[in-house]
């Protein structure tokens, strides 16, 4: 008994091969049709390109327990964002690349296409110079168009210097900056700390320029945060130096006034005004040494904490584009309609083991 149920379980994969090359016209017919499809809606699809590069920056402080930090980073755990002087470590440096502020500052970039067609700022060519996909043009004019009668569109005061303000962006500038956030990434290899910045553009040089601007940005703003208390120090002592160098050069006018107002004189009172005003001119020459020194010491803490960056990969022109992958798609799309086939073709048998699962037992 046990044995005949077993039996009947069993899936002939003869019977199944031999249905399936009986109805081989029909894969050909489907195939054709999904192949036309997939065609039509990956091909006119624009081309994309990416453009890398890798930079190293140094830390803000030495991490000790070499083995330790190499044990803890095999786990995901990074000891130098714990043991850094700087709240802002390499982790949150993808954060910064996303944010308003820094997207905002790359649209003044100027960005030249390979073919020298387009020369002009990159919010302009984002907004005016983008190829699109045909299809997709009436579609985006209905969207619009129905947003439009939905929605009261209310304009927003730009700021009177004709700059975008990144506390308050209009719509499109929205979604202009949406989109450049959505095409640069910026990742962190937590062993190393080694920061790969990636570009996706439709022009192979635009994508190597705006990557490349992206590390200098990146930078400038790396070297800002970890500067800014040593700069401010030095413009504080530098302020303080020009005013001590002033009371300085008072002082020894005043004396040398003074002296040569009584060169003759031996009146005592002369002599002890003479020797007040002398050495009020060293208070004050102690005063523009010390400035001087304190100067020259937070200026050598301004050079010790601006950090370096190795640039181990710089970005390049990019010869092949990266997307879309238009051969792997063809070929997903051709793969699904093959099972969707085999299931049209079982879908009798299917239909059946699902409404009825005890009747396949009896």
């Amino acid at each position: 008994m046990e044995e005949n149920k077993n039996n009947s379980e069993v899936i002939d994969l003869r019977e199944v091969f031999k249905t399936l090359w009986n109805k081989k016209m029909l894969f050909i017919k489907v195939w054709i049709v999904t192949f036309i499809l997939a065609c039509a809606y990956i091909l006119p699809i624009p081309r994309t390109y990416t453009s890398e590069l890798s930079l190293a920056p140094e830390l803000g402080s030495q991490m000790t327990g070499g083995g330790l930090a190499s044990l803890a980073g095999s786990f995901g755990i990074d000891l130098s964002s714990m043991q850094a002087e700087d709240a802002f470590y390499p982790l949150l440096y993808p954060d910064v690349v996303s944010s308003n502020e820094f997207v905002v500052r790359l649209f003044d970039v100027r960005v030249k296409s390979l073919d020298g067609e387009i020369d002009t700022d990159y919010y302009t060519y984002l907004t005016q110079h983008q190829k699109a996909t045909f299809y997709r043009v009436p579609i985006n004019w209905v969207k619009r168009q129905i947003k439009n009668l939905l929605e009261e569109k209310e304009e927003r005061p730009s700021a009177g210097d004709g700059k975008i303000n990144p506390f308050m962006m209009t719509e499109n500038q929205d979604k202009v900056a949406k989109a450049v956030s959505a095409n640069i990434s910026c990742d962190v290899d937590i062993k190393t700390n080694v920061i790969t910045i990636s570009v996706v553009d439709q022009d192979p040089l635009i994508c190597a320029t705006m990557c490349d601007s992206v590390r200098v940005l990146l930078q400038d703003f790396i070297t800002k945060y970890r500067t800014n208390k040593a700069s401010i120090d030095v413009e504080h002592y530098q302020a303080l130096l020009d005013e001590a160098e002033k009371d300085y050069n008072k002082s020894v006018d005043a004396y040398s006034a003074y002296c040569d107002a009584h060169k003759n004189s031996i009146l005592q009172s002369y002599l002890s005004e003479r020797d007040k005003l002398e050495n009020d001119m060293a208070v004050k020459l102690n005063v523009y040494n010390t400035m001087s020194s304190q100067l020259q010491a937070v200026k050598s803490k301004l050079q010790e904490r601006t950090p370096a960056f190795t640039q181990l990969r710089g970005a390049s022109v990019p010869i092949k584009a990266t997307g879309p992958k238009r051969m792997i798609f063809v070929a997903a799309m051709l793969f699904l309609a093959f099972w969707g086939t085999c299931l049209y073709i079982y879908r009798k048998e299917i239909i059946e083991q699902l409404v009825n699962p005890a009747s396949k037992k009896s």
